[in-house]
């Protein structure tokens, strides 16, 4: 049997602990993904700890695949930064993989594999060999149960050192961010 184990996706050393719960295709967790490197700037890496958790959708179609590819990248060579690679690949390329409408367009025509190929071209990370760990499951299985015993559902949800934060939304300027924060 393979050892493996996943590197969490944390970033900051801080003792207030952001926690964001993102679906990788989701166009409301990709923006507020993409304020991830100016919010622990502003905050300061030295008082902040931003935790990504994956938040599995079953609307966004291929959400299963990618977010198992997010994971998979994890336990690769460089752990975080190599999931951040293949979340940012998909957040940049994200109508690559995402139905229109949740329902119709020309990816309904598109097999997981070509996803997970469509997700290595974009980001270079090999994955086929650590999509493929069968046990990889009971990382994404974590990942749901910690979201749903959190009482969270859907995508983008923030919460503030354990606390779910409903009046905070991927639409806020960073700095309302960080005032909510370090409040």
């Amino acid at each position: 049997m393979v050892q493996w184990h996943t590197e969490p996706l944390h970033w900051g050393k801080g003792p207030r602990v952001f926690e964001m719960f993102l679906e990788p295709t989701c166009p409301f967790s990709v923006r507020a993904y993409g304020k991830l490197d100016a919010l622990l700037a502003e905050a300061g890496e030295e008082n902040i700890t931003v935790k990504l958790r994956l938040q599995s959708q079953p609307w966004h179609m291929y959400s299963g695949v990618v977010t198992r590819c997010v994971i998979a990248a994890s336990t690769l060579k460089g752990g975080k930064e190599t999931a951040r690679r293949v979340l940012s690949a998909v957040a940049d390329h994200r109508a690559e993989f995402e139905f229109d409408d949740h329902c119709s367009g020309p990816n309904l025509n598109t097999t997981p594999q070509e996803i997970i190929a469509r997700i290595e071209s974009y980001s270079g990370v090999e994955l086929q060999q650590a999509f493929a760990m069968p046990d990889l499951d009971r990382e994404i299985k974590w990942q749901c149960r910690y979201a749903r015993q959190n009482g969270i559902h859907v995508s983008p949800t923030f919460m503030i050192n354990g606390l779910v934060q409903p009046q905070i939304g991927s639409g806020d300027a960073v700095s309302d961010w960080v005032a909510e924060i370090m409040g």
